[in-house]
């Protein structure tokens, strides 16, 4: 087989538009967080209203859903940044305060499951270990 001719417009031309790619990537994630924070506003007004008014239609409930893998690259993401080991509610707190959320007790603690089911799974998978306690809760690093 003869060597590939050396072609270094061809590679920087295709670094460039993989760059410019990954920006646009970006720019897209921070378009779409924007407009859920804005859908889970004008679903806490809807709420607001609705418990004004007797409606005929049941209550909608908010369920502030997640992408599949969204929480446990979230939960990566903030143990690889954090320089101590942090606890599921502390991680709850990030993602609420990422997501733009002013939480209920009862979606708090919703959200907290999650993380934690998060945290168990990737534990199992060797990802993550427990290190200590924070708060009176297990304290979680990446291992």
């Amino acid at each position: 087989m003869a060597p590939l001719p050396h072609r270094p417009n061809t590679l920087s031309g295709l670094v460039a538009k993989r760059d410019e790619l990954i920006r646009y990537r970006d720019r897209l994630h921070a378009e779409a967080k924007k407009v859920t924070v804005d859908i889970d506003h004008l679903e806490s007004s809807i709420r607001i209203f609705e418990a004004a008014e007797e409606s005929p239609f049941p209550a909608y409930r908010v369920q502030h859903k997640a992408r599949k893998g969204t929480v446990k690259r979230f939960v990566l993401a903030t143990l690889r940044d954090a320089s101590t080991p942090l606890s599921a509610a502390e991680i709850t707190e990030a993602w609420l305060a990422d997501r733009g959320l002013e939480a209920t007790d009862d979606t708090r603690v919703l959200i907290r499951k999650r993380i934690g089911a998060s945290l168990i799974s990737l534990r199992a998978q060797g990802v993550l270990r427990n290190e200590g306690k924070v708060d009176g809760f297990k304290g979680w690093v990446v291992a």
